[in-house]
């Protein structure tokens, strides 16, 4: 509850986009910087975060009380910009804070179980991508004022901050304690598994959030090409295509405690590399056709998830998961940032029938750095 009521301020911005184009005359440059700063910052957060192994010297919940009171003020700062030369700015340091949120809770909540781990953090992801979709919700029942979802927001990760305070603590399964050491920032690359499965995340991550920012004007597209112009039909189904993954994490979770990481991330990367190659025969077809296809990327996408982070918490040296946790992170997020920028280019040259097929070497790779993880 902590991580979720915290993590709305990531997407807060993006909630508000149709208001803010309005008031601030927002070009489409300056909408993707508002979502493209915070991750930026978030990188660069991570990065940080990792060279000075600032979650595995310092207490988890101490690092998540101070960062998710950070990003509250620079949320709540927003108020004070009139377009994006301050807001941009404003969601780089709310994404640097968040970076001192994210790693260290999935590291907190892997002190809890040592059996079932993997399901525990799939439940952790799947909330989270849950709250990725709420923007799509909000956009479909008609929005809010933007004020009052800054103001709202800022709300919710203060009190994110204050449940951690009060109630959560350390599980009875503790990590090692460590020392300050810059050299294990490099030293994770040293650690075979840990590379492959980063491999593995890299190409999850190269699909994922281009797949998430992008398939709202896919879809959009598609209807106007039925000449069906529904705005929040358009919007409902983002928030469905993206929701349904909450459920994909659990599936994961679960599968990943019984089968294994490695054949539950094999079935993601091929369930979703296979849609990213059958969406755009769909394209300009029924809705409904579209969002069947739509729907199953949408649930295994991000089925594997948490399962990369869960390898971290178990081939990790244990005294420093914190610090592999973030790096791997960082990583991931700042490849996001690429594809994000490459779809719309792609599809100006191919058109959206084709889009998304630049997405499909991602879980090619996954698939590779696996099967390689598996021999090993």
């Amino acid at each position: 509850m902590a991580l979720v009521l915290s993590m709305s301020t990531w997407f807060s911005a993006s909630a508000v986009i149709p208001q803010l184009r309005e008031d601030w005359g927002l070009s489409d440059s300056g909408a993707a910087w508002l979502t493209i700063a915070v991750q930026l910052g978030f990188v660069v957060g991570a990065v940080l975060s990792s060279l000075f192994n600032l979650s595995d010297v310092v207490p988890v919940r101490t690092v998540m009380i101070v960062s998710s009171l950070g990003a509250a003020g620079m949320n709540l700062l927003l108020l004070l910009a009139d377009g994006p030369l301050l807001a941009v700015p404003l969601r780089f340091l709310t994404g640097a804070f968040l970076a001192g949120l994210y790693p260290p809770a999935l590291k907190l909540m892997a002190t809890w179980f040592t059996i079932g781990r993997g399901t525990a953090l799939g439940v952790m992801v799947g909330a989270l991508t849950l709250g990725s979709a709420l923007p799509h919700l909000v956009n479909a029942l008609g929005g809010l004022d933007w004020p009052t979802v800054i103001v709202a927001t800022s709300l919710a990760t203060a009190i994110g901050a204050l449940i951690v305070w009060i109630l959560v603590r350390e599980g009875p399964f503790p990590f090692p304690r460590a020392v300050f050491d810059m050299r294990q920032a490099r030293l994770v690359f040293g650690n075979r598994t840990l590379v492959l499965a980063a491999v593995a995340y890299l190409g999850h991550m190269w699909e994922l959030y281009a797949m998430w920012a992008w398939f709202l004007v896919f879809f959009r597209s598609s209807l106007a090409v039925g000449g069906i112009d529904d705005g929040a039909f358009a919007a409902m189904a983002a928030f469905g295509v993206i929701g349904i993954g909450a459920l994909g994490c659990y599936f994961g979770g679960v599968a990943s405690d019984r089968w294994g990481r490695g054949p539950l991330i094999l079935w993601s990367l091929s369930v979703s590399g296979a849609c990213a190659v059958l969406i755009g025969f769909t394209y300009g077809r029924s809705s409904w056709i579209v969002l069947a296809i739509a729907l199953v990327w949408g649930f295994a996408i991000v089925a594997d998830s948490a399962q990369y982070s869960t390898l971290v918490t178990e081939h990790a040296d244990q005294r420093y998961v914190g610090t592999a946790l973030t790096l791997q992170l960082a990583g991931g997020f700042l490849l996001t940032i690429v594809t994000i920028w490459l779809i719309p280019w792609f599809e100006s040259a191919v058109s959206w029938r084709w889009a998304f097929l630049l997405l499909v070497p991602g879980p090619l790779v996954g698939i590779e750095a696996m099967r390689r993880l598996g021999r090993a």
